[in-house]
């Protein structure tokens, strides 16, 4: 029979391999408890991860440079659609002004115009037939010599086509005539109402110094005409119109002084109050 080992020598040997194999174990477990476990990241790396990737999507869009563009012209647009309501808005109050003056003049050439078909076609035809005589036994030849041609009623109906134009809105045209017949009949008994409507037409047109100048012919050259008052109140009413307001307003006083009681008087006093509500 063999020998047998010590006893405390082989008890020794095993209980070192137990702790070998425990502490094996045990480092197995550690392992595996680490592996399945992560460590908390730190609070800082999140952070400035976020703000690389903000800053990252930040960068897309600014280096979008159609975006930009697209931002900028619609500023633009918006400041030009700004500055374009304000100039409409100016457009619209001085064409309502504009209307409304021009609304005046005509109602008051309209005014005019009735006026002077009202006094009717008997004083135009007795004004064309009176100076007949009267030329041929003061000169001793015919009218037509004289270059009037009054006798055979010829100026009249020059007159009356001028005033017909003036009638339509036909202003050029009109001027036109109204000269023409002023240069055929100077010594026409209309000439003083063709002088007149002359410069009415200027003043339609708004030729305010043709026109201031074509009624003080009248004043000048018709003293006696029925037409004077009217004459002296359009001239006002072109040196209102061309801002020369103390000349205006002399001779708009000059006619509601003379002319009392008249159309001409009454809006020349119209036009007088409208000039101290302006403070002109």
């Amino acid at each position: 029979m063999g020998e047998e080992p010590p006893r405390g020598t082989g008890l020794s040997a095993v209980k070192t391999r137990a702790r070998l194999v425990l502490s094996a174990a045990c480092l197995g477990w550690a392992l595996s408890g680490c592996a399945s476990t992560p460590p908390d990241e730190d609070p800082v790396q999140i952070k400035l991860k976020d703000l690389d990737t903000r800053l990252a999507r930040i960068e897309r869009v600014m280096a979008n440079k159609s975006l930009l563009d697209v931002s900028n012209q619609l500023e633009a647009l918006s400041s030009d659609v700004r500055a374009m309501h304000n100039d409409v808005d100016q457009l619209s109050n001085s064409l309502e002004s504009s209307r409304k003056q021009q609304r005046d003049m005509y109602a008051d050439l309209d005014q005019r115009l009735k006026n002077l078909e009202a006094r009717g076609s008997a004083a135009a035809a007795a004004a064309s037939a009176a100076p007949a005589a009267g030329a041929a036994t003061a000169a001793g030849a015919p009218a037509a010599a004289a270059g009037g041609a009054t006798d055979s009623g010829e100026d009249k109906s020059s007159y009356q086509a001028a005033f017909n134009l003036l009638k339509d809105g036909q202003y050029d045209r009109a001027i036109v005539a109204f000269q023409k017949f002023l240069a055929t009949y100077p010594d026409s008994s209309l000439a003083d109402n063709a002088q007149y409507w002359l410069g009415e037409a200027y003043y339609v047109n708004r030729a305010y110094p043709d026109a201031e100048a074509a009624f003080q012919r009248v004043v000048d050259k018709y003293p006696q005409s029925r037409k004077l008052g009217d004459a002296l109140l359009k001239i006002g009413f072109c040196r209102y119109e061309t801002k020369q307001w103390q000349s205006a307003r002399e001779v708009l006083g000059q006619v509601v002084a003379r002319f009392t009681d008249t159309p001409a008087a009454r809006l020349a006093q119209q036009r007088l109050d409208k000039m101290s509500a302006e403070k002109h």
